[in-house]
């Protein structure tokens, strides 16, 4: 069943029933993750100017990108920097590699007015679906980078953490009380756990109603948002109608169960993506996101855990270059499209006018599209193969049952797919010439919910994201057209 927005009269009944200086107070210290697997990045200057136009005060990385880092110099946006999972073990082997990462990604930056307050040692490493790779090395490498911040002098400012799914705690029913950390890795996280609360570091934690509902058809769509439509649980006489009280209570009380009863806890990633999938969807996302702020913005908490919350918004753009292993849906976290534009209304509670404010200045490619030709019959031979060429080269996740592009005929289909490719590789001609089948056009195709983008333009600030030259195109295209 699919939820039809709230009109503008509702939203603004709904966030003027809250008063205004308790929202402002308590919603200030939102944070958002900024992730850089796009073909076409904003330039980080950029986006931080957005960051701090929109008020969010914090942001996440799951890297230490030099361009990020260098573009928050001097902003007062708190930041938290990431070692990824494929780099644990060597910074668990070597206490060289961990004084080194630290020196270049943490205390070069602190030093040029960068606010780090966090290094997040992994992420999400003990998700079941890694079988267990980083069980051995998550504990040495944590050590190692407490160590070496200690060792630098910052050991003070800067906190180790270790990002987590939610799947590594659970409970034996519905209710939160039973919670605990799961069998199988007990043992792990209790020995991290003890190690984050001895040194004065956070209990991080990522929690997805989307997911629930994307793996089990049978799970109860409203509990996953925050407006009282759900069927209640109670968890001996405490009674939660959402499913983000009910998740993080869990992991309260699985954290007091083990000895840690007043550790701090940071949601290190929320949100719900907008498209790649039937349930993802701006009016879902929406609901969700603003549902969110709204309810931690009176700083009232859980029924376990009283006060305000600290959260990061997963996430903040729109990353096109995503793995799209666990869903078609990972391309489409943003609450902004990939050129920084707002995806649906959304107040933060931190900007005078309770709207999202987009980023400045985006640079496009000209208006023109890469579609099917008009005199191409559909039994040609070559249209299959330069689909799905395009399609393993470009971006289809808005293509399928329940996404934005899901009511395209067959040749719209063809075309949207010829365009993702087109345009990501910055509109060359050379992209649009799958064999005898394409066009270039600059008539907008795009149709109702179905946006047929224009690329922006390439951004060239580092070496790592300097995309691929005419020279390169052309051997794609070569590729394509032996392969055809």
């Amino acid at each position: 069943m699919k939820y039809p927005p709230p009109r503008v009269c509702e939203v603004c009944v709904m966030v003027t029933l809250i008063p205004f200086l308790c929202w402002m107070e308590s919603v200030n210290g939102i944070g958002a993750n900024w992730g850089t697997q796009s073909s076409h990045p904003l330039p980080p200057e950029t986006v931080v100017r957005m960051l701090l136009d929109n008020g969010i005060q914090k942001v996440k990385l799951f890297d230490a990108d030099y361009g990020a880092l260098r573009a928050l110099s001097k902003s007062g946006i708190e930041v938290m920097v990431g070692i990824p999972n494929d780099m644990l073990a060597t910074m668990a082997s070597s206490m060289k590699a961990a004084d080194k990462w630290v020196s270049k990604n943490v205390s070069t930056h602190l030093s040029n007015s960068v606010d780090i307050r966090y290094v997040a040692v992994g992420n999400e490493p003990f998700l079941a679906t890694y079988n267990g790779s980083f069980l051995r090395t998550l504990y040495p490498a944590l050590v190692n980078i407490q160590a070496a911040l200690v060792k630098a002098g910052i050991g003070g400012k800067v906190k180790v953490t270790v990002p987590q799914n939610a799947d590594v705690y659970s409970s034996l029913n519905a209710g939160p009380s039973s919670g605990d950390f799961r069998a199988d890795i007990h043992d792990y996280m209790y020995q991290i756990t003890k190690f984050l609360n001895d040194n004065g570091s956070p209990f991080t934690v990522n929690i997805y109603p989307f997911i629930s509902l994307y793996i089990d058809s049978n799970f109860p769509v409203e509990y996953a948002f925050f407006d009282g439509q759900a069927t209640p649980v109670n968890d001996g006489g405490t009674t939660y109608t959402n499913m983000f009280d009910a998740n993080y209570d869990t992991l309260v009380w699985a954290l007091q169960k083990n000895g840690f009863p007043n550790m701090g806890i940071i949601v290190g990633e929320i949100g719900w993506p907008s498209d790649g999938d039937r349930n993802a969807n701006n009016e879902y996302a929406q609901r969700f996101m603003q549902g969110f702020m709204t309810h931690i913005a009176g700083g009232k908490g859980t029924p376990m855990r009283q006060g305000p919350i600290e959260a990061y918004l997963f996430s903040l753009i729109d990353e096109d270059q995503k793995s799209i292993q666990p869903g078609n849906f990972e391309r489409h976290w943003g609450v902004f499209y990939f050129d920084g534009q707002p995806k649906y209304a959304l107040n933060l509670g931190t900007t005078t006018t309770g709207a999202l404010i987009p980023a400045r200045n985006v640079k496009y490619l000209q208006r023109k599209w890469c579609v099917l030709r008009d005199s191409v019959k559909m039994d040609d031979p070559s249209i299959a193969q330069s689909v799905s060429y395009a399609c393993a080269l470009g971006d289809c996740t808005s293509l399928g049952y329940g996404t934005s592009c899901g009511n395209l005929d067959a040749k719209m289909n063809i075309s949207y797919a010829f365009n993702s490719y087109y345009q990501i590789n910055n509109q060359l001609d050379e992209a649009c010439k799958f064999p005898n089948v394409s066009t270039i056009t600059k008539d907008d195709p795009t149709t109702g919910t179905c946006r047929f983008g224009i690329m922006i333009k390439p951004y060239y600030g580092g070496a790592d994201r300097r995309l691929g030259s005419g020279g390169f195109l052309a051997g794609l295209v070569l590729v394509l057209l032996t392969v055809l």
